[in-house]
């Protein structure tokens, strides 16, 4: 395995340029990376092209192999990547071997897909030259590649959703070729899954720029890439302000692409009247281990509880009583703590909320915290429904079943919804449901929504702000239809199909 470079991966190369910067681990010493500007990426997109000329047109056989193969090569990577992943991130080493595990799984996932086929759409009319009063053509459709695709990696999950995570793999899988824009939180980790992607299209034959790697600490080359004419589409996962002006980009292009940003929410959480008096206090427990998990950093954290004030108290005590045990924790980067504890003390500074607990954290930590408001208060201040990324929550307590019809009706966009319900609250959530599937991708019953499972139905995505395009899942094999487009052809001779169709 080859030593760490801090350069970047262009046509097969691990090449330098721009400006060095140096990356700031919890533990450990700090490594030097370059920070790429215009040129890089330029480079890195003519790579791009170049490369989907051929990869664009290999089989879906030669691309699962492929996928398996960058699996293959992660997995023998695994001691750097725990190492390096944990000291950058902060992160214990069972979750990054954990994620390891999905990012390997979700890899071989897509080449299983490819295998059967099942994203290709594939349709035939066939040719009518008797019909009255005019003849039909030979009609085939089958889904595309639709060239080079830019990502950009994630803070909070430095595998799964970084340089060969969902993005990455549902692009490769369609046949697109990628340019990943690194994140200058954990830039070791990212140049080690590099290498593996390298290595594996050394192993397959694949063109050298079917992969790019371009790692920078500034927003110029996130711009650059969203921008460069040859960028055909873009995965984002990060924060609604970077993403929002990402995506302003994407629209503002001679030519606009699409942009498939997942930008976060709140998640919210209804417990039900019967589900709450019979099991506040337990779900208040679970509630607060869903809230903390990761730090409070994952994109499906439960952030808002709604609940019926009479028995919201039972529910409070539990949760404030296992959040109290929890000690302030690093966070992925210290700008992710400083931008937690500026939400926080926004949430505490409000005159209408009721602060139950704030851990405070210093420098690089965070500490859980517990707010409490009632639905008119809520409902009146929409700042309350802004995103804190970290261990902290708000309880709203409901006074009625339509405070909480008010309140579903109200939200904005959201990757999740839950129901904590029993038998006897049917009658509320068949009320519900109609408002809450249009506020969300994925409706939880009697769970939490932290954790997302990587299957073929599984939609990680919502409307707007929780995500830039409604119709796409950024988890799931439904993921590689971002990457693709229809195409038709008519009358088309066997030799000119695209060998997909020619035996329909």
């Amino acid at each position: 395995m080859t030593a760490l470079t801090g350069h970047h991966l262009i046509d097969g190369d691990w090449v330098g340029g721009g400006v060095p910067f140096t990356s700031d681990p919890v533990t450990g010493d700090p490594v030097t990376v370059l920070s790429a500007g215009t040129a890089q990426v330029d480079a890195a997109m003519q790579a791009a092209e170049a490369a989907f000329a051929i990869y664009g047109w290999t089989s879906r056989t030669d691309r699962a192999a492929f996928l398996d193969a960058i699996a293959d090569q992660i997995d023998a990577r695994g001691d750097a990547l725990t190492a390096h992943g944990s000291a950058e991130t902060g992160l214990p080493a069972a979750r990054l071997i954990g994620e390891r595990g999905r990012t390997c799984m979700q890899l071989r996932l897509f080449a299983d897909h490819l295998r059967r086929g099942d994203h290709l759409d594939r349709r035939h009319d066939a040719a009518l030259p008797d019909r009255a009063p005019l003849p039909r053509p030979d009609l085939r459709m089958v889904q595309r590649p639709i060239g080079p695709v830019a990502v950009f990696g994630a803070s909070n999950f430095p595998l799964a959703f970084s340089t060969a995570g969902g993005d990455t793999a549902a692009a490769l899988a369609a046949g697109c070729t990628v340019v990943y824009k690194g994140h200058p939180g954990h830039p070791a980790t990212t140049e080690i899954v590099a290498q593996a992607i390298a290595a594996a299209i050394l192993q397959t034959g694949m063109p050298a720029g079917t992969f790019g790697l371009i790692q920078s600490n500034t927003n110029e080359a996130g711009e650059a890439l969203v921008q460069h004419p040859l960028t055909r589409a873009v995965g984002f996962t990060g924060s609604y302000r970077g993403g929002k002006a990402l995506f302003d980009l994407a629209m503002a292009r001679p030519e606009p692409i699409p942009f498939f940003g997942e930008l976060g929410a709140i998640n919210p959480v209804f417990v039900l009247p019967a589900a709450a008096a019979a099991r506040a206090a337990a779900l208040g427990t679970g509630w607060a281990a869903s809230l903390t998990m990761g730090t409070g950093q994952f994109c499906t954290n439960p952030g808002v509880v709604v609940i019926p004030a009479a028995d919201a108290d039972a529910f409070i005590t539990a949760a404030a009583a296992a959040l109290q045990d929890m000690a302030p924790a690093a966070m992925l980067t210290l700008g992710t703590a400083d931008g937690y504890r500026r939400g926080v003390e926004s949430i505490a500074g409000a005159p209408e909320v009721d602060t139950r607990l704030h851990v405070p954290g210093t420098g690089r930590s965070a500490g859980p915290a517990l707010f409490v408001v009632d639905a008119a208060d809520w409902l009146a201040n929409d700042s309350l429904a802004i995103e804190m990324f970290g261990p902290a929550g708000i309880v709203i307590r409901a006074g009625s079943d339509a405070d909480m019809a008010t309140i579903a009706s109200a939200l904005h966009g959201q990757l999740t919804c839950t129901l904590q319900m029993d038998d006897a609250d049917t009658a509320l959530a068949q009320a519900l449901v109609p408002v809450l599937e249009r506020k969300a991708g994925r409706l939880l019953v009697n769970g939490w929504p932290t954790g997302v499972e990587v299957a073929d139905a599984m939609v990680h995505g919502g409307p707007f702000p929780a995500s830039t395009n409604f119709g796409a899942t950024s988890v799931g094999t439904l993921a590689i239809r971002r990457f693709l487009r229809p195409v038709c052809y008519q009358n088309m001779p066997t030799a000119l199909l695209p060998e997909d169709l020619r035996d329909i």
